[in-house]
């Protein structure tokens, strides 16, 4: 398959690279090999990348036959399925040795809501539907307010009011939550300090640790915090 640029090398490593190490496209995977399908649900999974550029990442996917388009859904080959290993490397490898600082631009609450919802341990909640909102007041507007809907099997998240009662409020700033997440601080310690807050069910507030979940790549335990310049 002739592609518009190469690396000229026979190696197996620079012809692998030409396929999925293009800009953005690692990410693309992460989402396909977490059960994306639909291009919404993959937008919302790189909300950052614009959609012409998700939309042509995915034919050149297509054109390496890393995946197949059947019915309006993006579902992987068994060449696609077996980059699984290698994305859950590349992941356990940054939690480890890639860690830094986060700045404005990396703590969106869009990505981090969704991958709560993704990775929320239903079983840790009542046997009932489970509305829980979750508000950033430091959120650009738009952004500050999300719902999510726990019905077993299913978590649904949302950006407007549902139209249900709310069980439970959680409250906190988007870094304290994305480091919470990641597993840069500990939740109990975030809580206790006031970082996050709660209101509304007791129930819930008390097995927030148990039903948050963590980022899959949480065990691979945080790597070094980079040394800080001294102040002059």
């Amino acid at each position: 398959m002739a592609r518009p640029w190469s690396y000229g090398q026979f190696c197996p490593v620079a012809q692998a690279a030409e396929v999925i190490a293009e800009r953005g496209t690692p990410l693309i995977l992460r989402e396909l090999l977490l059960g994306s399908r639909r291009f919404n649900d993959l937008q919302r999974g790189v909300p950052l990348m614009p959609p012409a550029t998700l939309a042509q990442r995915l034919k050149e996917l297509q054109r390496s036959k890393l995946m197949e388009r059947r019915e309006g859904e993006y579902r992987l080959t068994a060449g696609g399925r077996a980059l699984k290993p290698i994305v859950d490397a590349l992941g356990q490898w940054g939690q480890r040795y890639a860690w830094r600082d986060l700045g404005p631009r990396d703590l969106d609450p869009s990505f981090l809501m969704w991958d709560v919802r993704r990775w929320m341990v239903l079983g840790a909640t009542p046997r009932r539907r489970v509305v829980i909102l979750f508000h950033f007041p430091d959120a650009p507007s738009g952004k500050r307010s999300w719902w999510l809907v726990a019905e077993r099997p299913q978590v649904d998240l949302c950006l407007k009011p549902p139209g249900y009662e709310v069980d439970l409020t959680v409250v906190s700033d988007v870094e304290t939550m994305v480091e919470v997440w990641r597993g840069g601080l500990d939740a109990d310690r975030a809580i206790g300090s006031g970082r996050i807050r709660f209101e509304g069910a007791r129930e819930l507030s008390r097995s927030f640790v148990k039903w948050m979940g963590l980022s899959t790549f949480a065990a691979a335990g945080a790597g070094p915090r980079p040394a800080r310049a001294p102040t002059p």
